[in-house]
Formats: structure tokens, C-alpha cells, sequence
């Protein structure tokens, strides 16, 4: 794309240089101005250039945004221009007070567009990329999120059928954490940014970058709001934020919520394959996990350290990490 850009900006920076030589012919008296002609029209293409360049980063939203400013101040100030306050007095003065009234206004007008440029999708809904009528469902993903990783088994398994909207202040602060100089804080950065790598992968993944903006400090209420005004959920993992999102009436999905969800319901009785991991406190007992991380200790099992066994559930325990499962052996290791 950087090699296209500049290929186009060297041949528009030539067909200037070319126009500003042609203008020559047309007006003969040009003719012996050719090269301050040639010069001219290669400024007048640098200058374009460099606007062109300056305006880098500047959005669609934002330049829709303009569009709509700039027209809702000219309409409005049409309409008090030809009302009757402007119908006696100088014409001189009409059209100075006009002026000053289409300049003022269309200038008002363009700032508060700009300034709420992430509202403009309640006027114009070109943020789904969806014809209006389809009503598509929107989850919009915060940092906590992606760096915890879940989503993209969960996104993999095709129960979450939504598209997922990433903010572009959320890659932003992604990066900003990769680079920190804290090893910690560089890993959990560099983590969330391989999530929505692998999440770019699936194909059966509606997945959209958001452009839209945000202070560091901002970042959760433009959540929030960002949530709020496309009407989508917040799928986050963080306590502060879903509670903030709660406040304001946005639906929020915890993937912590989600895992304790899912986990088994065990029965006393109900036979377990368990492998058995590492001895256990007792000379007789031999100790496996469930994949929540449910401890599954199980009697008379010393001697089958390193083997996947069947049990039957005697007796569960509630405890600070969950669940701590007595069991026996069954079958033929019984």
C-alpha cells in the first residue's frame, strides 16, 4: 500500500509539473514563462502532497463527519439569511452579516460533528457495513478480553454467533502495553495482540476494527458509550468495567462467569476417568484434577500414579479453589 501511494503521488506531482508547461501553450504570451509555469505547477503538486500527507490518520468517520457539519451550518445558515431579519438595511452591510453568519456557523456546525463523530452512526449507520433492516448483533471486545485469550475457543466452537467489534483505542492501548518496559505487563500485552491474530484467522469470525479514538484514561467510559450507542454488548473480563457498563444499562458478557457456567455438575456416585497425577496426604491416596481445576482425590490409588483410572464419586467438599472430590477406584483396578 506505501509503495502504491507514493507511485501515485510521484505521477501527480509530474502531471502538475506537465500542466503548469502545457498552460504555456494555451496563452501565448506564457511562452517564455515556461519554466516559472513548470515551477509553479510542481508546487502547487508538492502542496497537495503534503497536505495529503498531513491528513494521515484522518478517518471516513471523520470526514463524514465534516460532510455532515458542513452541510447542516450551510443549511442553517440559508435559512436565517433569507428570513426577514436580513430584509431591510444596506445591501453592502445583507452581504458582509451573511457571510459572517455562513462562516460562523458552518465553522460551529463542522466542530460539534467532529467533536461527536462517534455518535454520527445513530444518523448514518454505515458503522455495520449491513443494509439498516438487518438487524446483525454486536459485541464489542475490551483489552481484558483479549489478553485473557478464552474468546477465541469460544469464537472457534461457533456459540458466539455475534460480530466482534475492536475498537482501535483497544489495539492502541494493546500496544502501548506490549511496549512497556515492564516484562510482565510486555507479555500480557504481546498476548492479547496473538489473540486477535488467531482471531483474524476464522474465517467463520465477523470480525471489525473501529475507528474510533480515546484518551488512556478514557478508555473505559468510551467503552461504555461506544457499547451504548451501536446497541452491542461488552465482552469483558474486568469487575470495574462491567459494573460501570451495568450503570448504564449495557448488556455485558464475563468470560469468568461463562467458565463457572460451564462447569460440571458432579453427583455422588457418578463414575470419573481421572488421571492421577501425584500422591496424596494419606500413603493410600493419589490425587488428579478435573479440567476446571477441581481436585479429585482418590482412595486406595497409590499404585496407579501416572495412569488414567475409573472412579465413582463418595463424598464432595466445596473449598477455596472449588470443589475437592473424594472418590474410589471402580472396575477392574479396583
Amino acid at each position: 500500500m506505501t509503495k502504491t501511494l507514493l507511485i501515485i503521488r510521484i505521477v501527480f506531482i509530474a502531471l502538475s509539473a506537465a500542466a503548469g508547461w502545457l498552460v504555456c501553450y494555451s496563452v501565448t504570451e506564457w511562452d517564455e514563462y515556461r519554466l516559472l509555469a513548470t515551477f509553479i505547477g510542481t508546487s502547487i503538486g508538492l502542496l497537495v502532497v503534503l497536505v495529503d500527507i498531513l491528513l494521515k490518520g484522518f478517518s471516513l468517520r471523520g470526514l463524514s463527519a465534516i460532510t455532515f457539519g458542513l452541510g447542516v451550518g450551510a443549511v442553517i445558515s440559508y435559512v436565517i439569511g433569507t428570513s426577514p431579519l436580513f430584509e431591510q438595511g444596506e445591501p453592502q452591510t445583507i452581504y458582509l452579516s451573511r457571510l459572517a453568519l455562513f462562516i460562523i456557523v458552518t465553522y460551529l456546525c463542522t466542530v460539534i460533528a467532529l467533536r461527536g463523530k462517534d455518535e454520527f452512526n445513530l444518523v448514518i449507520p454505515y458503522v455495520r457495513f449491513v443494509p439498516h433492516e438487518v438487524e446483525v448483533p454486536l459485541v464489542v471486545v475490551d483489552t481484558s478480553a483479549l489478553i485473557d485469550g478464552r474468546v477465541v475457543k469460544i469464537c472457534e466452537t461457533g456459540f458466539l454467533t455475534a460480530a466482534l467489534v475492536i475498537p482501535r483505542f483497544v489495539l492502541q492501548e494493546l500496544q502501548r502495553v506490549a511496549d512497556s518496559g515492564d516484562p510482565t505487563r510486555q507479555a500480557r500485552g504481546r498476548r492479547g495482540l496473538e489473540v486477535l491474530t488467531e482471531l483474524r484467522r476464522l474465517k467463520q469470525l465477523d470480525l471489525r476494527i473501529h475507528e474510533s479514538d480515546a484518551k488512556p484514561g478514557e478508555v473505559d467510559a468510551k467503552l461504555v458509550f461506544l457499547a451504548q450507542s451501536m446497541r452491542a454488548k461488552l465482552l469483558t473480563t474486568d469487575y470495574n468495567l462491567a459494573k460501570l457498563a451495568e450503570f448504564h444499562g449495557v448488556p455485558w458478557l464475563n468470560l469468568h462467569s461463562l467458565g463457572k457456567a460451564m462447569r460440571r455438575e458432579l453427583l455422588l456416585g457418578e463414575s470419573l476417568e481421572i488421571e492421577l497425577l501425584k500422591p496424596g496426604r494419606e500413603e493410600h491416596q493419589a490425587v488428579g484434577y478435573l479440567e476446571d481445576g477441581s481436585m479429585v482425590v482418590v482412595q486406595q490409588a497409590r499404585a496407579f500414579l501416572g495412569r488414567t483410572v475409573t472412579t465413582e464419586i463418595t463424598s464432595i467438599l466445596p473449598s477455596a479453589g472449588g470443589k475437592m472430590i473424594f472418590a474410589r477406584l471402580v472396575g477392574p483396578n479396583a
